[in-house]
């Protein structure tokens, strides 16, 4: 593609300016793990370019932040993290880059340039690919570079990407959402749905098994709306290639990559959780039998208002086709407490979901106005206090079932994924399950980056304890 063409000839002409020189990075990355994938191919370009990665932003002669605008307490990061770069910038001269879904946003750019002008560098979601030839205009020209599109951006293949993990490995599918789900910021700062060429997803994924990679996570905004644009015409269709023509199709050959040895997905919208995928996933023994399956809320009324396009007995209904189809399924979810008109009836109907789904992990969140979606206009926003009662006797429960469903693991065999030494306690290995529970063990080194047999002997909040099955 001419475009990146280009973008690596910039690479070459900012190393040129760096060479003889050790220069280093440091990334901060806000949010999630699209996110985190578009942090890695920075990396990968930074790397290109001379630079080598740092774990402290004392000793980083770059340093980029990466934000993420789905909360308030990532702005109140952004802002925190630029004033202690203050400093530093006046005293060693650092260059200042901001990406990132939060630099789509006009207003949140405006307030940059006016309270934060040291910042050498805005770019967004958009033209991340053009980085290189930003930073070289930064380093050649002395000029600060605002660069966002307000338009969708193209999908740009052949960037060069720098993990950091050896075993496992996000891969975006899709770019963009096309729901607009009242709440959410998303699909305003990402754009709408593009997926990914099927071609080029299976020639990375492939490539990645070669690397000796065995995890493999697909990523998108909505991933079983994979090829949907591109079919309905929104979108230009690509050349099917090996038989891939939807999401489920996606799956079942990414399944048969010899080497890959877990498939993990997020996000789907439950709204689009079609039988195909249901029966992909039951039939892909490499899939792993955990599902993120997104609830919000549990209240049919609430979900109206979100523009989620599902009921709570559609959701329920879904769930039940799903427990009854795949075998061990275990669900894990996202909810958003407090959202305005939420009522303490709306409340219930969400502890009700809890109760009868019994989720493996449950990620809770208070909802948080985002300026430019309908949600923030609404009248009824839920008072603080409202909400932390709320959030407060919804972590209750769902500590409640965590510890009930971590019972059934003890004393069970569980196939574990061996990441490395634990963070708390550098004597044991951590790893986790087909169903993303932490397992903490006893075990040789020759165990990391393997996939081993654990006998499971103790179960507690946040982990498992198990011990080494020899072979």
């Amino acid at each position: 593609m001419q475009e990146i063409e280009e973008q690596k000839r910039y690479m070459k002409e900012v190393k040129k300016i760096n060479e003889g020189i050790t220069k280093k990075y440091y990334i901060l990355t806000m949010g999630c793990q699209l996110n985190e994938n578009d942090s890695e191919k920075l990396s990968g370009m930074l790397e290109e370019m001379g630079y080598s990665k740092v774990e402290e932003e004392k000793e980083a002669d770059l340093v980029l932040l990466n934000t993420c605008c789905i909360r308030e307490n990532a702005e109140d990061k952004l802002f925190g993290k630029l004033g202690e770069l203050k400093r530093a910038k006046t005293e060693n001269g650092i260059i200042i880059a901001i990406g990132g879904c939060m630099m789509q946003q006009d207003h949140m750019i405006e307030k940059i340039k006016k309270s934060y002008p040291f910042v050498d560098l805005i770019f967004g979601t958009h033209t991340l690919h053009k980085f290189p030839e930003d930073l070289y205009q930064v380093l050649n020209e002395k000029e600060k570079i605002k660069d966002v599109l307000d338009i969708d951006g193209e999908i740009y293949e052949g960037l060069p990407i720098k993990r950091d993990s050896k075993i496992k490995a996000s891969v975006t599918i899709m770019n963009g959402c096309n729901n607009f789900c009242s709440y959410c910021i998303v699909p305003y700062v990402r754009g709408r749905e593009r997926s990914r060429n099927p071609k080029d997803i299976m020639e990375e994924i492939v490539g990645l098994a070669k690397e000796g990679y065995k995890e493999i996570t697909l990523l998108g905004q909505n991933v079983n709306s994979y090829l949907r644009s591109e079919k309905e015409g929104l979108r230009p269709k690509f050349e099917e290639y090996e038989g891939i023509h939807s999401f489920a199709t996606l799956l079942r050959k990414v399944n048969e990559i010899k080497g890959i040895e877990r498939i993990r997905f997020i996000s789907p919208h439950p709204k689009d959780f079609t039988q195909d995928v249901i029966e992909a996933i039951r039939d892909g023994e490499k899939i792993c039998k955990l599902i993120h399956l997104p609830l919000q809320s549990g209240s049919t009324n609430i979900l109206k208002k979100m523009n989620r396009k599902y009921s709570k007995e559609q959701y329920l209904k879904l769930v039940e086709n799903m427990k009854k189809i795949i075998p061990n399924l275990t669900l894990s979810t996202d909810i958003i407490v407090g959202f305005p008109g939420e009522t303490e009836e709306d409340f219930e109907d969400t502890l009700d979901v809890v109760r009868k789904v019994k989720f493996e992990q449950v990620y809770m969140f208070l909802y948080s106005r985002r300026v430019g979606t309908p949600g923030d206009k609404m009248e009824d926003q839920i008072p603080e206090e409202v909400k932390h009662e709320r959030f407060n006797r919804l972590k209750k429960l769902v500590e409640e079932q965590m510890e009930e469903s971590n019972q059934k693991y003890v004393g069970t065999i569980q196939t574990v994924l061996v990441d490395g030494p634990s963070k708390n306690n550098k004597t044991l290995l951590s790893g986790r399950t087909d169903s993303n529970k932490v397992v903490i063990f006893e075990g040789p080194q020759n165990c990391i980056h393997q996939l081993v047999k654990i006998k499971i002997i103790s179960e507690h909040m946040w982990y498992l304890r198990g011990e080494l099955i020899e072979e």
